[in-house]
């Protein structure tokens, strides 16, 4: 993974927990970004054919993003409770 993951801090001198936990946080922001993508072409298009695919592909984004926030939760505690209890 290139430096520049981490804008804040030296990611070579990060454990490999921190790393993977920033890798899929990361992801998760580009799924997250990437449905808001696919939903603003959806309200825009004309097409129904295209229309139709584009919101199968952000469907599939959320599925990516539930994956991710599985992942997550069970890689970090406090993240897992939060999501359990919150206030």
């Amino acid at each position: 993974m290139p430096d520049s993951m981490t804008e804040y801090e030296d990611w070579n001198g990060l454990g490999e927990v921190t790393k993977d936990l920033e890798r899929a946080r990361q992801s998760l922001v580009e799924e997250l970004q990437a449905i808001d993508w696919y939903q603003e072409r959806i309200d825009l298009t004309k097409n129904a054919s295209l229309k139709k695919i584009l919101e199968h592909n952000r469907d599939e984004e959320k599925e990516h993003v539930a994956m991710l926030m599985e992942w997550i939760t069970k890689k970090d505690a406090v993240q897992s409770r939060a999501f359990k209890k919150h206030d």
